[in-house]
């Protein structure tokens, strides 16, 4: 009988280890695959490249888009998240962060209409904050780029969007102070979702805080949110930065956050993002206006 009882032990162990091994197997079988699938995707250039604008509220104006990079959807990479979710997992995230970067520059550029040429929109670039610090990255190399663009630096915006905290917060501002004597600016994003501290925002002093779409949606009837928002402005009055409503996609947020005087605004009610690059454009009541720098 014990070793009836044995015998099926011992087999449920090996059941259990020919799983898990198997398991195992299939996904370092779909890691190298994504692998594979991303670097060819670097070399070939293979992604789609989006720019949404942003637009000043009080006057309407278009003062600059923020590029988005996003992959084909394929049997590998089923969502845009799960891509960059991938990305992060590899050790490919500084060579990734580059090509996205002169990427999105480079189609800026080619992108944009001959009639705007000579004026002098922001592009907001998503970066990951441990890129700026590689000792690998190489500042200059975006400068000659800028230069062979004919973009100045000053329209550059390095948008730090990874949602862990910054670390050593003393390091990060000397560095983001090498940048800025460039002529480059800096932009929180996700202000308010709960990841990115006071603190981050005090150390690195940001031109431009984005708030989260979670303090966004539907803040003309949340009286929470409108606190919360109230308390950010008054900080980004205090420390001369600007601040930017991402997410708006109902005409009654983007008249609240007009009425409350928010400096900046982005979302579907203004502008999707496109290949093409286009203006945004403002909608309040009865009245519309496409805005222009």
């Amino acid at each position: 009988m014990e070793s009836a009882v044995g015998y099926r032990l011992k087999t449920s162990t090996i059941i259990s280890l020919l799983k898990y091994l198997y398991g195992k197997y299939r996904h370092n079988a779909l890691y190298i695959k994504r692998l594979k699938a991303l670097k060819q995707i670097i070399q070939r250039h293979d992604l789609q490249t989006y720019f949404q604008p942003i637009v000043e509220l009080q006057s309407q104006q278009t003062i600059g888009f923020e590029a988005l990079n996003r992959p084909v959807s394929s049997k590998l990479f089923t969502s845009v998240d799960q891509f960059y979710e991938f990305v992060g997992q590899t050790d490919c995230v500084f060579l990734f962060e580059c090509f996205c970067r002169n990427l999105s520059l480079q189609r800026f550029k080619e992108r944009l209409s001959e009639k705007w040429k000579d004026r002098s929109f922001l592009v907001f670039l998503n970066i990951h904050p441990n890129v700026l610090i590689d000792k690998k990255y190489h500042s200059g190399e975006t400068l000659q780029l800028l230069k062979e663009l004919g973009i100045k630096p000053q329209q550059v915006v390095f948008e730090l969007t990874e949602r862990s905290a910054v670390v050593d917060f003393v390091e990060f501002e000397r560095v983001l102070s090498h940048y800025r004597s460039q002529g480059y600016r800096i932009a929180v994003d996700d202000v308010g979702s709960g990841y990115n501290s006071l603190k981050t925002l005090i150390y690195l002093k940001p031109e431009f805080i984005k708030l989260d779409r979670s303090l966004i949606q539907f803040i003309d009837k949340n009286r929470e949110q409108q606190q919360l928002v109230s308390l950010l402005m008054e900080y980004a009055e205090q420390a001369n930065t600007k601040i930017i409503a991402e997410g708006i996609e109902r005409h009654e947020e983007l008249e609240y956050l007009s009425r409350i005087g928010i400096h900046y605004a982005q979302g579907y009610a203004i502008g999707k993002p496109a290949e093409e690059i286009r203006l945004g454009r403002i909608r309040m009541g009865d009245y519309e206006d496409r805005g222009s720098h």
